[in-house]
């Protein structure tokens, strides 16, 4: 039986209060958006992270970074990369940039 790689919401938040960072806030946005786009993946692939199904059609092919200014501050979320096409959230600004460079 395969590991269910979502998160557990509380377990996450717990140990985020316990842990006492100073960026919680711009955690919980980039672990959300980066939960959010897991999903949409799965359902564009036909088939969860890592899990057979007769049904997919698609496979993930790594991650890209990108920078996302919100209000909590600058998040770089890991956005999946498919092997047929592309996949960028709808809800993401598409004037994201790219990884910054020094």
């Amino acid at each position: 039986m395969a590991d269910n790689p979502s998160v557990d919401p509380a377990g996450w938040f717990a140990e985020q209060i316990g842990a006492c960072e100073p960026d919680l806030l711009r955690s919980m946005v980039k672990t959300m958006a980066e939960a959010l786009m897991s999903a949409e993946a799965d359902a564009i692939c036909g088939a969860g992270y890592g899990q057979r199904s007769d049904g997919r059609v698609n496979r993930r092919n790594g991650y890209r970074e990108r920078t996302w200014d919100t209000r909590v501050g600058t998040v770089e979320p890991a956005i999946p990369k498919l092997r047929s096409g592309s996949y960028f959230p709808e809800w993401l600004p598409s004037d994201a940039a790219g990884p910054s460079r020094p």
